[in-house]
């Protein structure tokens, strides 16, 4: 199970951390990723680490904005969000994906948390 928080309304420029717990696997064993989506929009990646936080990879719309990162120890993931954009406004979904490597396509996922929003008003 995957419970992602941090979410919530800010203006742009502003910074978020958005948090994502796991439980019931074996957290250290997973690569994870997190993905949003807008309204009316597909469900785009944006961020994935591998299971010791050494290799992260980002969409291009995020890089140098927006960081991934992991703690095995309380097996969470987090994703800490920097001069927001209103088009960075999107509901945001942690997975976990059963491998070792960090994954950047949805498929790679076997479990999803239930999604936190994130508002960016301009």
């Amino acid at each position: 199970q995957l419970q992602a928080s941090g979410g919530g309304l800010v203006q742009a420029g502003g910074s978020l951390r958005l948090s994502c717990a796991a439980s019931g696997l074996t957290f250290g064993s997973y690569a994870m990723g997190w993905f949003r989506q807008a309204p009316g929009k597909e469900r785009e990646f944006i961020a994935t680490i591998n299971w010791t936080g050494g290799t992260t990879d980002y969409a291009d719309v995020v890089k140098g904005r927006f960081t991934i990162s992991r703690d095995n120890a309380k097996n969470t993931v987090y994703l800490q969000m920097n001069n927001l954009k209103p088009e960075d406004t999107a509901a945001y979904y942690c997975a976990a994906a059963n491998t070792v490597y960090a994954r950047t396509f949805e498929n790679a996922y076997n479990y999803w948390g239930q999604g936190t929003q994130v508002t960016v008003s301009s």
